[in-house]
């Protein structure tokens, strides 16, 4: 284990937080391909239904063609991406997510022949795997182009202008959602201006939220946290919570949930700072 897990209420039984180090979990990359792959959120820590972790592709290094049994999606935090999906060639950069269904066959590569590549996946199920397959695809450039009618992937590209301020001065994309195709989970990027927060928080599915630029404070139930450099945060269903940007530089994360379309029910701010005890339900 590469986190700093809690405890559990003495009780009622309640899975607490991880927070995992990017760090601890960084896998070196090796084999022919060259990408070292590092999983921050699974099974390992009580996750339910989904997985998050990173790739880290060498120059012109590439994973080769493989499938899942479940839904994945792809999102670019650094550098420049080339995803094939049966033969259909994008490029992909920081922010830009792909979502694949199940079933399809696909190879992701470093587009770059200096600097590395940093990719973010998250899966629907809470143990990662994938099932190598023949690559022979006749190849379809689409270049920044995305996919056609009938295409099954589904295609989101960054754009600043289609952000939606969530909290002032804190501005979400949603990346992939039952909306787009997905299966089981959903997701998509977050910025925060400093001194920028989100309300104390729960939901009804688990989370991962992994910071990827700047640094961030995590509280959840007076405990806190500071993450940056890829930092992951696991955080149960039902747990209070919340994300605050204490620095003078924006902050970036990439938010996952283990649930079909984006949700959160607000609580007192105190259940999050830790003066209002949480016992799972909320005073009356």
């Amino acid at each position: 284990m590469c986190g700093l897990r809690g405890g559990r209420l003495a009780e009622i039984s309640i899975l607490r937080e991880t927070i995992v180090s990017a760090r601890a979990c960084e896998a070196a990359a090796t084999g022919p391909a060259e990408v070292g792959i590092s999983t921050f959120v699974s099974e390992s820590c009580g996750a339910s239904g989904f997985s998050t972790g990173t790739a880290r592709f060498k120059p012109g290094a590439y994973l080769p063609y493989h499938t899942h049994a479940f839904s994945e999606a792809i999102t670019i935090v650094e550098g420049r991406a080339r995803v094939l999906v049966e033969g259909r060639a994008y490029l992909l950069h920081a922010q830009d997510c792909i979502h694949i269904p199940t079933g399809v066959a696909h190879r992701v590569e470093n587009a770059a022949t200096e600097g590395e590549m940093l990719a973010h996946w998250a899966f629907a199920t809470a143990t990662p795997s994938r099932n190598l397959v023949d690559g022979n695809f006749p190849v379809d450039e689409r270049g920044e182009g995305m996919p056609h009618l009938g295409d099954p992937e589904n295609l989101i590209r960054y754009r600043a202008d289609a952000t939606y301020e969530l909290s002032k001065n804190a501005f979400f994309l949603d990346l992939f959602a039952r909306r787009y195709g997905s299966v089981g989970i959903c997701g998509g990027v977050g910025r925060f201006e400093p001194d920028a927060s989100l309300p104390c928080h729960i939901h009804d599915f688990d989370e991962s939220i992994t910071i990827v630029k700047g640094r961030a404070v995590c509280l959840v139930e007076g405990r806190r946290y500071e993450l940056s450099g890829c930092d992951t945060a696991f955080i149960p269903k039902g747990l209070p919570h919340r994300f605050l940007n204490l620095s003078n530089e924006d902050m970036s994360m990439i938010w996952v949930y283990a649930g079909s379309e984006p949700d959160r029910r607000i609580v007192d701010a105190g259940f999050c700072s830790g003066e209002i005890r949480w016992t799972g339900l909320e005073p009356a």
